[in-house]
């Protein structure tokens, strides 16, 4: 059976996204910075199709974010920036080929019908909580592991309900100062680091967590 587990970038005193979060800046104000390092790398240029971008640890870290992934759970947050009932015209912010190419959960409290796009994605939409979402992204995947994607509000409910097995955390050399807190409400999950990874432009540091 696979595991639990989730990948972010963090600025160093702790965010996963800025303040003022919108449409115009889903990663609210100066949280794109935190994935600066990601966007270098030779194989972000790759998923995007170019032949651009730098080798390295950064890159290989790129290219095992998805590996081994059977389905992912989300909240309503980084699949839109909306509030309240669903805009029915709104089908995420990665166009008709998400990213993602398997099942993802939505922990929302609207209800919403499956959502159907390119390249093997399919959003559904789970409006009974981020464990229902857990549980039903696990028997999505089968023997693969499930990606808590984000953002930091169900990265942090997964933790405190000890749903996550591991946390792998890419810390940008950026101070936000408010918005997303990563580790806010979560008590104590009790992470023993395995691995630690630096480059000049971030620290890759993996935990397992404890449950």
């Amino acid at each position: 059976m696979g595991i639990v587990r989730s990948n972010l970038s963090v600025s160093v005193d702790g965010y996963v996204a800025g303040p003022d979060q919108s449409l115009d800046e889903p990663l609210g104000v100066g949280g794109e910075r935190l994935h600066e390092w990601m966007f270098a790398t030779q194989r972000w240029h790759s998923m995007q199709g170019d032949d651009g971008g730098e080798p390295g640890p950064d890159s290989e870290m790129v290219a095992r974010m998805h590996r081994g992934v059977g389905a992912f759970v989300m909240g309503r947050n980084m699949f839109s920036a909306g509030r309240g009932d669903w805009d029915p015209d709104w089908r995420g912010w990665w166009g008709a080929d998400p990213p993602y190419h398997a099942p993802v959960f939505v922990a929302t409290h609207h209800p919403r019908e499956p959502l159907p796009m390119a390249g093997g994605t399919t959003f559904h939409f789970v409006t009974d909580g981020v464990e229902a979402a857990v549980a039903a992204a696990r028997r999505a995947a089968g023997d693969s592991d499930v990606l808590v994607a984000g953002g930091a509000s169900t990265v942090n409910q997964a933790l405190a309900a000890g749903l996550l097995d591991e946390l792998f955390l890419h810390v940008s050399p950026v101070v936000l100062g408010s918005g997303e807190r990563l580790f806010a409400g979560v008590g104590d999950p009790r992470l023993t680091p395995v691995e630690v990874v630096g480059s000049p432009t971030v620290t890759h540091v993996r935990y397992r967590v404890r449950r």
